[in-house]
């Protein structure tokens, strides 16, 4: 009796890289962060249809927030809903990950930039680097 065959986590490809941001920076670290989006903004990028590139994060009242990146519209969105493209988005990240964030941002002179958007376990997530300019 053969032993059952343990199936690989298949890599789904980046919804959208930041190929500029380890072009203009050093990254330091990465840390991965969660994203409040609209049902919209998930059937886009389904589709593909997103852009990070002139995307930034700051971190404001002790949220990080991903400014600048643009999710392009369906033409298929509902006629109720006024889709923003680059609407202001919060990002999931726990206590001590933001407390580290704030600390670098302020003390040391460093940014934060959007590295990639994936798929993880069908959610969505955005891979950031704290980053120091060349």
């Amino acid at each position: 009796m053969a032993a059952p065959s343990k199936e690989k986590d298949k890599q789904t490809p980046a919804i959208a890289l930041n190929k500029r941001a380890r072009y203009e920076y050093f990254i330091e670290e990465n840390l991965e962060a969660g994203m409040v989006l609209q049902g919209w903004e998930v059937k886009s990028l389904r589709a593909g249809k997103a852009q990070i590139t002139e995307g930034y994060v700051i971190v404001k009242d002790g949220e990080a927030f991903l400014i600048g990146a643009h999710i392009t519209p369906l033409r298929t969105v509902s006629t109720h809903i006024v889709a923003d493209p680059t609407r202001t988005r919060k990002l999931l990240l726990n206590r001590r990950e933001l407390d580290s964030l704030v600390g670098a941002v302020e003390r040391k002179g460093h940014t934060i930039v959007p590295l990639e958007l994936y798929w993880s376990k069908g959610k969505v997530k955005l891979e950031i680097g704290l980053a120091k300019g060349k």
